[in-house]
């Protein structure tokens, strides 16, 4: 298990967490890993309403060590928080904010990053001491809103969900993103090819790197 200040900042240096929703159990679950770290990404959230979410996390932390980072998403009550704690879980997301989630998140020096989208639940959430607040979903509300919401609140570290791509996150990483969170547009559901999802790694790499060295190189789309 990392530390949340190692989890934290593995999050920041890699700018892409990879999530995994539907059907990955461990033997599907390492072979896309194993693809994506191949790319540069070694981030991976699990997802709780998936299938196998620990036994998919435990087997990845197992094979990858500290090599990779890796958590669960979709932790929705304190009992799945302290489950996923107990499987030795990296860090915890979540759609929503919900205090006591963080609070027993914190109290086993884990890293969590609660879902937010108002100001207030930004705030609040900074508040209780998140390093990094998920903003979910704001890539179907667009750049702007981003920037919108990160004006008077630029102080906060921000994780952009939902709806993001290779069409927006280097744009969400210009605009002051610490780091974007993308499902299925990156992994599928368990069923996507795995040369896919190699191709797709690698041209979000190149995105965020561009980004983050502030300037857009042109890309062919597939």
């Amino acid at each position: 298990m990392l530390s949340s200040d190692a989890a934290f900042q593995a999050i920041e240096h890699s700018g892409i967490m990879a999530g995994m929703r539907g059907n990955f159990p461990p033997e599907t679950a390492l072979r896309v890993c194993e693809i994506l770290m191949e790319a540069g990404i070694n981030v991976f959230e699990f997802t709780y309403n998936s299938i196998q979410p620990i036994e998919g996390m435990t087997a990845v932390k197992k094979a990858f060590g500290d090599d990779a980072c890796v958590g669960m998403g979709t932790v929705l009550d304190v009992s799945t928080a302290q489950r996923v704690l107990d499987a030795g879980t990296d860090f915890i997301v979540s759609p929503a904010f919900q205090p006591d989630v963080v609070t027993v998140t914190h109290n086993a020096g884990v890293m969590m990053a609660p879902g937010a989208l108002t100001p207030t639940e930004i705030v609040s959430a900074w508040e209780m001491g998140v390093k990094l607040v998920k903003l979910f979903p704001i890539g179907t509300l667009g750049v702007d809103h981003f920037k919108q919401i990160r004006g008077p609140l630029n102080h906060i570290k921000y994780m952009c969900n939902g709806g993001t791509s290779d069409a927006n996150v280097g744009d969400f990483i210009r605009a002051g993103a610490t780091a974007c969170g993308l499902g299925a547009w990156l992994t599928g559901d368990g069923t996507m090819p795995l040369e896919t999802i190699r191709l797709r790694a690698q041209r979000l790499r190149a995105d965020v790197e561009d980004a983050r060295a502030g300037f857009k190189q042109p890309m062919v789309r597939a």
